[in-house]
């Protein structure tokens, strides 16, 4: 089993905004006014699209590195939403939805059509968007 060596620290102490700290870097976590929220940072949902965005980008450009691909620029767009399926397996759960999340990447450079649809693919190949696409196991425990 491969273990993260990461370690996020979450504070929270007033309304919904949220301190995040890792590694020294940190930032804001709310709602937005119309959830009640004072609207200081992202949302978790943004914050998760943000991973998302981030880690596909990442892969993309050091594979393009390692590959000696001419990439100018990427640009990825994310939005997610819940959309109600009756193909849920979870039976019991009568509101059941699934995470629809849609990615739209704008990749420039002097690039051929074979190296546009490579990068794509391994724009699926980012360690974040493996993770999204596979079961996850979240444990929750108490401390204190």
């Amino acid at each position: 089993m491969t273990e993260s060596k990461n370690t996020i620290s979450i504070s929270n102490s007033d309304g919904f905004k949220t301190e995040i700290i890792s590694r020294g870097h940190s930032l804001i976590s709310d709602e937005p006014i119309e959830s009640n929220g004072r609207d200081e940072g992202m949302t978790p949902y943004e914050l998760l699209l943000s991973a998302l965005g981030a880690c596909k980008a990442i892969t993309v450009r050091m594979y393009a590195q390692k590959k000696d691909i001419p990439l100018k620029n990427i640009l990825i767009n994310l939005s997610h939403k819940k959309i109600h399926s009756d193909d849920c397996l979870d039976y019991e759960n009568k509101e059941c939805k699934i995470d629809d999340i849609e990615v739209e990447i704008e990749l420039t450079g002097d690039l051929n059509d074979e190296q546009r649809k490579r990068l794509i693919e391994i724009s699926e190949m980012c360690p974040v968007h493996k993770t999204l696409t596979s079961v996850t196991k979240i444990n929750s425990s108490l401390t204190g």
